[in-house]
């Protein structure tokens, strides 16, 4: 009987394969398509996703595919076509790179999904999970004990065994269906829009220019350039023919004669949805299963990676029998909050991306009257258990840090490279000041200057609980994992 038997093998799948292996949880991935996906639909890493993969230890293989753009990205521009833009004019929007104080997570630009795609599954396989492609999910049933699967590949149909189903099989995932799980939010939104990847060496065009996306609003090609390379490969977003894509990228563009090479057309539409439930009895949905986030703020990816993440470490400790199963209820009732904020903040932006790009400090008063947080606070300044609106800020997620139970422990430098959240080390930690020595006898990890008090953080780095002494700790943790 494999433990876990993960459904979909993008981003989301394996990210959870990754992070159950780091617990010491063997997955089975199954991947209806015949490989990993060449076409990227997103590249915005943030930095919740950073920390968790640096938590893995693979923050430097993602950093050494991403593109550099560190000091030398606009971020989001605007032009009527390329080659027609002046970029020397144009001033570094909201969302350029630099390392912020609030996160030892360093990210050097974007990182094309496919690139990500590729680390991830060689850490999940050298990890010990089995990724198999070219496999379909046919049906499956749950029990008391576990989940009975009907697979079908290219050797024909098997059964396999698995404790728990993990569906990270997409925005039209069939394990939600199913599960005759519903959907809230107001579903499908505008036309279909056609997500070409091509490649042309476009240097000549933007010179040392880099940008993350650039809106072309040319009438005989309007639609959004999202660099993949920064050079020569590219992905365009249109409502053009595909038939017609060389002229219509030649024409955003503004050069004629470009050589242009389509590698791949992806059809898509902009969605909002959540599923009114993330589980079904043994059966749990991550990212797009869980959550449709339209894209201006590249919450969706990066809130199914902490999708995964959050159920990783409770799976584990229930299938080592460390926790009771009643753990497992607080995935639902901890990341639906998180997917419906990221969902929300997206729908906002959409009615005015204003809100997410502008770097004017007077925009901050104009998000607060729309009901806009700083794209930080949504992607890991919320807290478990608490409203949005209720955070000490909307606009600074250092202020959003400070220790409260339900958020993530706060960062603080405690040696040459060492952050407080490295001192976790993916399990029950008391994070205390130097001076609080009654807690080393407890296992706490004791640290000069620390500010905010005795902190028992969670396997994922968030606060549980704030001390008063070491004797309640083994009635907490009970509590906490459902042992009691």
């Amino acid at each position: 009987m494999h433990e876990v038997l993960i459904v979909g093998g993008g981003t989301v799948g394996l990210s959870a394969a990754v992070f159950l292996a780091h617990h010491g949880v063997r997955s089975l991935v199954v991947e209806r398509e015949p490989g990993p996906q060449v076409h990227p639909r997103a590249t915005g890493v943030g930095s919740r996703t950073m920390e968790i993969l640096r938590e893995m230890g693979l923050a430097d293989a993602v950093n050494a595919v991403a593109v550099d753009m560190k000091g030398i990205s606009l971020g989001k521009v605007t032009v009527e076509t390329l080659a027609g833009a002046d970029f020397t004019t144009m001033s570094p929007s909201a969302q350029v790179y630099r390392d912020p104080d609030f996160t030892p997570a360093r990210m050097r630009g974007t990182c094309p999904q496919n690139r990500l795609d590729g680390v991830l599954l060689g850490a999940a396989r050298e990890r010990g999970a089995t990724v198999s492609y070219g496999t379909e999910l046919v049906s499956f049933e749950q029990d008391d004990d576990g989940v009975t699967a009907v697979l079908a590949g290219a050797g024909g149909t098997r059964t396999v065994r698995a404790r728990y189903l993990v569906a990270a099989d997409g925005v039209r995932g069939a394990v939600r269906d199913a599960l005759g799980i519903g959907l809230s939010g107001p579903g499908v939104l505008g036309p279909g829009i056609n997500n070409v990847l091509f490649r042309a060496d476009l240097r000549h065009v933007i010179g040392e220019t880099r940008f993350a996306v650039c809106s072309v609003t040319t009438p005989e090609a309007p639609g959004t350039i999202v660099t993949i390379d920064g050079e020569k490969e590219w992905v365009f977003h249109t409502n053009a023919d595909p038939a017609h894509a060389r002229d219509v990228i030649r024409a955003a563009v503004g050069d004629p004669g470009l050589e242009v090479e389509i590698v791949s057309v992806l059809p898509w539409r902009v969605r909002a949805q959540i599923a009114d439930r993330f589980s079904a009895g043994r059966v749990f949905l991550v990212g797009d299963a869980a959550h449709a986030v339209p894209p201006l703020g590249a919450f969706g990816m990066n809130t199914g990676v902490a999708d995964a993440h959050n159920l990783a470490w409770k799976l584990a400790y229930v299938l080592r029998g460390e926790a009771g199963p009643a753990l497992l209820s607080t995935y639902d009732e901890e990341r639906r909050p998180v997917g419906a904020l990221a969902m929300e903040q997206a729908l906002l932006r959409l009615a005015d991306p204003r809100l997410h790009w502008d770097n004017d400090p007077a925009m901050a008063a104009e998000r607060a009257r729309a009901g806009v947080v700083n794209a930080p606070v949504v992607q890991l300044g919320y807290r478990y258990g608490q409203a949005v609106q209720d955070l000490p800020s909307a606009e600074d997620v250092a202020l959003d840090l400070d220790g409260s139970v339900g958020s993530r422990v706060p960062h603080m430098w405690v040696a040459d490279g060492v952050s407080s959240l490295d001192l976790v080390e993916s399990r029950f930690t008391v994070l205390a000041g130097a001076e609080d020595t009654a807690w080393a006898s407890a296992g706490a990890r004791l640290i000069d200057g620390w500010p905010y008090g005795p902190l028992l953080v969670r396997p994922d780095g968030f606060v549980a609980w704030r001390g008063t002494t070491p004797d309640d700790l083994p009635g907490v943790l009970s509590r906490l994992l459902h042992t009691a």
